[in-house]
């Protein structure tokens, strides 16, 4: 994408995005209003599965984001609709926290941490020595196995911290597996089915993001337009080299909103 007047749809990460922890960060609310006032329409996407959906939603409004603007889609969400097609009335056993574990159960997903037909990693923040003894059980004996995102780290106003990609890798040096599938991004199918909810085309879209193996990496096998923000994970020194690079890098989303405003204000 050269242009953002080509963009017809924003899909916006969260965690380094739009918020750090519990701050929000430069431009957010101010870019969901230029976005409204455009008619463009957004949602966010975030692999981050330590949270619900409804927890998310409540974390936006919490900040201010009118609620009717708080659509999420999380990489839990990708792995609910995969296991209820593939999987289902299975018994899963679920190694995430107990918010994740509530947004399974409502999607009617069947947990079972004695005796599973597959397991399934999120990124569990209360994660215990005894669930990693259950996992690693679970993956040894063969079943199924399947991760909600591939994100080695979190960013935190503290700095980074281990995510799912650092439990998996430490999976992997125990038992020599590695997941089956890891659902959320960069998996390409996203792109379509946040395409079909927001009622325009694809390629249309535009992917805003402070990740490049996850973010950009999606967006750009995706075929869509890429925003990479500097607020999160990724610095500008990460640039050089990178596999996947984005077609615009801001500081943030106040820098994006002033892009997109001189382009279609």
């Amino acid at each position: 994408m050269k242009s953002l007047r080509q963009a017809q749809g924003f899909i916006l990460d969260m965690d380094g995005t739009f918020f750090l922890g519990k701050r929000l960060l430069p431009g957010a609310l101010e870019f969901l209003a230029l976005l409204n006032r455009l008619r463009i329409p957004f949602s966010f996407l975030t692999n981050n599965t330590s949270r619900s959906r409804a927890d998310y939603v409540k974390k936006l409004m919490g900040f201010g984001v009118r609620e009717a603007d708080a659509r999420v889609f999380t990489a839990g969400d990708a792995a609910i609709r995969y296991l209820r097609v593939n999987y289902p009335g299975k018994k899963i056993c679920l190694i995430g926290t107990r918010s994740l574990r509530d947004d399974f159960r409502a999607a009617g997903v069947r947990l079972d941490g004695r005796r599973p037909d597959a397991v399934v990693l999120g990124y569990d923040t209360e994660l215990t020595y005894a669930k990693l003894v259950r996992l690693c059980r679970f993956a040894r004996q063969g079943l199924p196995y399947f991760a909600t995102h591939p994100d080695i780290n979190c960013p935190t106003p503290d700095g980074l911290i281990p995510d799912i990609g650092a439990i998996m890798a430490l999976v992997e040096k125990s038992t020599g597996r590695v997941p089956d599938k890891i659902f959320g991004k960069p998996d390409r199918n996203l792109i379509e089915q946040l395409a079909g909810s927001l009622n325009v085309r694809p390629e249309s879209l535009v992917m805003v993001g402070d990740r490049l193996y996850t973010d950009i990496a999606m967006g750009t096998t995706a075929g869509v337009g890429t925003v990479l923000v500097l607020s999160g994970e990724t610095k500008r020194e990460d640039l050089p080299g990178a596999e996947y690079r984005p077609d615009f890098v801001c500081e943030d989303l106040a820098e994006l909103g002033r892009m997109l405003e001189a382009e279609r204000g």
